[in-house]
């Protein structure tokens, strides 16, 4: 038998917020996941309800899918890399699109526990995006790969929040 994943009071509280703003506004999220490695998707539809406004969740993890799925572009990963401010903005921009959504956000980053790009571990890059404007954050997170991806996934939602509101 499976075994649910223990949530905090924090996330949960974070989700519930979500769900009320989205379901208020009568809007629509979509999400693309590299480092949050689909989480994002699964918070969100720990709650019931969450059809009304969640559209879909992509988790581009690998390089290839971030350019052959999402359409980001390979000049933007050549020149910035898979971990950047740059590519986050797209990929938020792209899922956008590609679901015809509202809003948008999305992850991507190093979780480590190697370097990856040159880049250290826990640095992670969120963004929320909708029509004509994307904004973005930068993370430098301290905790082993798990808490740092459950870190990742709340500083997400409330970046989300804050942008819808």
């Amino acid at each position: 038998m499976l075994q649910s994943i223990p949530m905090s009071p924090d996330v949960l509280e974070v989700i519930k917020k979500v769900h009320e703003l989205f379901k208020i506004k009568g809007v629509t999220l979509s999400v693309a996941e590299s480092c949050t490695g689909g989480l994002i998707s699964h918070y969100l539809t720990t709650l019931p309800g969450a059809s009304a406004f969640f559209v879909a969740g992509i988790t581009s993890y690998a390089e290839s899918a971030k350019k052959d799925i999402l359409g980001v572009s390979p000049d933007a990963i050549l020149r910035h890399g898979v971990v950047s401010e740059e590519v986050a903005k797209e990929m938020a921009e792209r899922v956008c699109l590609l679901a015809k959504t509202e809003f948008s956000i999305s992850t991507t980053g190093n979780l480590g526990p190697d370097v990856l790009e040159e880049k250290e571990k826990g640095l992670v890059y969120i963004a929320a995006s909708k029509a004509g404007k994307t904004v973005s954050r930068e993370l430098r997170l301290k905790g082993g790969r798990e808490e740092n991806k459950e870190e990742a996934a709340l500083f997400a939602l409330r970046l989300l929040i804050e942008f819808a509101e």
